[in-house]
Order: C-alpha cells, then sequence, then structure tokens
C-alpha cells in the first residue's frame, strides 16, 4: 500500500494473486445460477463453516440484510446488541426495508449480550407485541475492540434460541480472526447458528464481497431477499476468484494481525500520554484514548499523523481506533509509534 493506513482492515487492496485471478476467473450469468466461480465459492465457504449452501453477496450490510430479511416478516422482531453493527451503522435497514423490528439488548464489555437480558427480550405471546423470530450476534464484536465470542456462549445463545423455538445468526465480518484468536475451527465456533455471514473484503483483502452460509432452504429465502434489494450480479466471478484465494489462503495468516496489533498495543500502553487497555486487545482491533491532561485531541493528532503517511481513526474527541491487516508489517507499528512519539505533546 502506499500509506500506512490503520483506520480499518477494510482498505486493504487486493493481493497480485488475487488480481491474476480475477482477470483469469471462468464466469457465467450468477442470477441464473451459471457463474462456475461464484459456485465454487459458495461451496467453498459453506463446507468451511459447516453449513449447507452458501450465498455471495455486495458487502456484509447486504448480508446481514438480507439474513435478516429471510428470518422474519414484516412485524417481526430481532434480538440483537445496543452496540452490534446491524444496530447502529447500517442505515436501519433492517426496518426501513423489512419492516423488522430491532429490540436492543446492552452489549458487555467482553462483547457478549447477557443470557439472562436475551431471555428477558423474548416477547410473549401478545397480540399487542410484535413476534420475536430471531437472536442476532456479533463475532468478533467490533465495537468494544474485535473481542471474540467464544463457542461456549455461542453454544448457549442457541440453546436459548431453539428452547424457544428462534433463529440465530451470526454477523461473522470477521469470525476467521474470532477462530484464529480462540484457537478453534470455525465450523465449530459457528455449530450452534442458522445462518452465519462473514466479510471477503476485510481482513482477507478480497476487494468486493461477503457469503451468508446456512441450510438449503435458508440459503434458498436469502437469494430472493438478495434479489429484491438489488444484490443480483451477472458476471460476479471476477469477484469470486478473489473471495476464493480469501477463503484459501488468507484465512490462514491472521495470527499475523493479531500480533501486530499486540506490539502496537503494548507500544502505546508504554507512552505516559495514552490509555489502553492490553486485555482487551485480542484480535487485530486497537482501542487507545488519550489522557485527559494531553494538549490536542484525537482529530488534531490524526492530522499530524499524515505527516508521516499513517492514517488512524478517530473515534471522538479523545478516542482513536488502529486495526492491523496484510498491508501492516512489523516495520510499520514502529514507524507508527515513531510517528505518534514525535507528534504528541
Amino acid at each position: 500500500m502506499d500509506r500506512v493506513d490503520l483506520r480499518s482492515d477494510t482498505v486493504t487492496w487486493p493481493t497480485p494473486e488475487m488480481r491474476q485471478a480475477m482477470a483469469e476467473a471462468a464466469v457465467g450469468d450468477d442470477v441464473f445460477g451459471e457463474d462456475p466461480t461464484v459456485n465454487a465459492l459458495q461451496e467453498a465457504a459453506a463446507r468451511r463453516l459447516g453449513k449447507e449452501a452458501g450465498l455471495f453477496v455486495a458487502s456484509g450490510t447486504m448480508g446481514n440484510l438480507v439474513a435478516i430479511l429471510a428470518h422474519c416478516g414484516r412485524g417481526d422482531e430481532v434480538i440483537l446488541g445496543d452496540k452490534a453493527h446491524t444496530f447502529v451503522y447500517e442505515a436501519g435497514g433492517i426496518a426501513a426495508l423489512g419492516g423488522i423490528h430491532p429490540h436492543p439488548v446492552p452489549v458487555q464489555r467482553d462483547g457478549t449480550l447477557p443470557l439472562e437480558m436475551i431471555r428477558a427480550a423474548i416477547r410473549p405471546d401478545n397480540i399487542h407485541m410484535p413476534v420475536t423470530r430471531l437472536i442476532a450476534l456479533e463475532n468478533t464484536q467490533g465495537t468494544v475492540g474485535g473481542l471474540p465470542l467464544t463457542k461456549e456462549y455461542t453454544d448457549a445463545v442457541g440453546e436459548i434460541a431453539r428452547a424457544h423455538g428462534l433463529a440465530l445468526h451470526i454477523d461473522g465480518a470477521r469470525i476467521f480472526n474470532a477462530a484464529t484468536a480462540l484457537g478453534c475451527d470455525v465450523a465449530d465456533l459457528v455449530a450452534a447458528a442458522d445462518s452465519v455471514t462473514f466479510c471477503l473484503s476485510k481482513g482477507l483483502c478480497a476487494p468486493v464481497g461477503s457469503v451468508l452460509v446456512g441450510s438449503h432452504e435458508f440459503i434458498a429465502r436469502a437469494r430472493r431477499a438478495r434479489k429484491i434489494v438489488g444484490g443480483g450480479m451477472r458476471q460476479a466471478g471476477i469477484l469470486a476468484a478473489a473471495g476464493l484465494i480469501a477463503l484459501e489462503k488468507m484465512t490462514g495468516r491472521l495470527a499475523e494481525d493479531h500480533a501486530n496489533a499486540r506490539r502496537l498495543a503494548e507500544g502505546l500502553a508504554a507512552l505516559p500520554q495514552f490509555e489502553v487497555d492490553l486485555a482487551q486487545v485480542q484480535t487485530n482491533m486497537v482501542f487507545f484514548s488519550l489522557r485527559p491532561e494531553v494538549p490536542i485531541t484525537a482529530y488534531e493528532l490524526a492530522e499530524r499523523l499524515k505527516r508521516h503517511n499513517v492514517w488512524i481513526m478517530c473515534m471522538d474527541e479523545r478516542r482513536f481506533r488502529a486495526v492491523t491487516h496484510y498491508w501492516i508489517r512489523p516495520e510499520h507499528i514502529e514507524q507508527t509509534l515513531a510517528a505518534i512519539r514525535q507528534e504528541t505533546p
């Protein structure tokens, strides 16, 4: 890349191998189900996550939207975290387009939703209330530091869902980061879920796309929902070719990103101007803050860092988020720390 860009792992460029695969991809009309590269990606994704079928979609937002549309009808309700990406950052699509009512539950510091609060949020059979159809989790939970949710916790939520006749969806945008951090197989991690979406275009480096997986019946409904929201693509194998490399090769190197995030966090923790909770740095995200006495805002410091070709996201006047990825190497972490030391009073 042409900069040290730590704002997000969405900034990743496709690798040279991906670009070559895209140029040579076999293609067909995916709306007709005839694109062989898309079909191969969908089948590989389903197999990898232990589900029956997959659906290639344009983005994680689209994946979550069509999943919830496939699980719920108008006036139905989904229980999800009050800091979940679907609730906060997806433009209210489930309500605006699906007429689906979100029931937010507080996200805890460890990224979980309290089990007792999930149980309490499930509606009784009452004509005055929406019908609860779905529970949605996010793994990793990005808003509290990219924390992974364990298999044990996910299984416990799955048990609640089954006991009440509900479905469980996982926004697994970074589910492979979660599996890497936990040292477990991704299919085991999501075994309790009825559907999972994961992003190809974040730490996995593909330029576009996510995959939604679930049962054959569920994916058939999701395919229809994808068409409704304008997600039917034609010769999408050009994009899916990069996704196959992301799935087959990039998922195996995420521990490097986690190590670089830890390296950055420890360097920041050693600087007196900053606060960082090292216990919260478990995957590829580092949240850190300026101490109150530092006479500069986060926005001002971020602008100063650009002089060193280092880009970091500001969360507010005092807080930052840095996300490591394929294009960030150990030497870039040292460059970033040196720039921060130079520019912070």
